[in-house]
């Protein structure tokens, strides 16, 4: 599920087992930020079933340019041993993460503020224009990478084929069978993030209905941080609350700043 090589497979549900354990941490190896995220998305699998009509998606193994550009984005970023505190979403969309692999970076944000590039490939992104709107206002993307660490709480994304034909994206509180089923994996995703540098003092939440609910809940059987703080999620800003876009940038930055 996270790795190819080194992890055993449980057999018996097909997911990995709760005493997993990064290979850089079961060897203790010296790394850095960036190596241990690198690593986690190299090895980023879900052997599961699936529901009827969904599909998983993984960037790391659908698209040539993802894993190369992506590990260049945490090289740049993440290149120490800084703690940072987590910022968790939903999954990866296809517009964003599940094109560069890098959560809610569209390729436009990506070369525009990152000064990265996936060849050949130009998509537009409504959540990563906003996040990104935030980082500027924080201090930019090396102030704000440096306190922060974005991913999700299922770190691959999903999609479903709607009645004309086409892929849409899929959230996985979306199907009570889905969310049942990556139960384990969201778990150990999560803790495994933690194993990577993450204070646990407080994490975000991008998503402050199901989203949030839902790592409120997983939060209070594993003791995972001592409290979870919701934001709207960046899609809701973009498409409900664009003209109160500045009143939501000031608010996310005062978040993030004042806990």
């Amino acid at each position: 599920m996270f790795a190819t090589g080194h992890f055993l497979q449980n057999q018996t549900r097909n997911i990995a087992p709760m005493n997993y354990k990064p290979y850089y941490l079961r060897k203790k190896i010296m790394t850095t930020f960036s190596d241990r995220v690198i690593e986690f998305n190299q090895n980023l699998r879900l052997d599961i079933v699936l529901p009827d009509g969904i599909r998983v998606m993984n960037p790391f193994k659908e698209n040539a340019g993802a894993l190369e550009v992506s590990s260049a984005f945490y090289r740049k970023y993440y290149s120490d041993n800084r703690k940072r505190h987590l910022i968790l979403g939903i999954n990866p969309g296809r517009f964003g993460a599940g094109v560069t692999g890098v959560p809610f970076t569209d390729t436009k944000r990506l070369t525009e503020k990152c000064g990265l590039q996936i060849s050949n490939l130009s998509t537009h992104e409504p959540s990563s224009v906003f996040v990104y709107q935030v980082i500027d206002a924080y201090g930019g993307p090396e102030k704000f990478y440096g306190d922060f660490y974005i991913n999700s709480i299922s770190p691959l994304g999903f999609v479903k084929t709607n009645d004309k034909g086409r892929e849409v994206n899929f959230n996985y509180y979306d199907s009570r069978a889905l969310q049942e089923a990556l139960y384990d994996y969201m778990l150990q995703s999560v803790k495994t993030h933690i194993s990577m540098g993450i204070n646990t003092d407080v994490c975000f939440c991008l998503g402050s209905g199901k989203n949030f609910h839902f790592l409120q809940k997983l939060n209070a059987g594993h003791k995972l941080f001592d409290k979870v703080i919701p934001l709207d999620h960046p899609r809701f800003v973009m498409q409900y609350r664009s003209k109160q876009m500045p009143e939501y940038i000031e608010k996310f930055v005062k978040t993030l700043t004042g806990f």
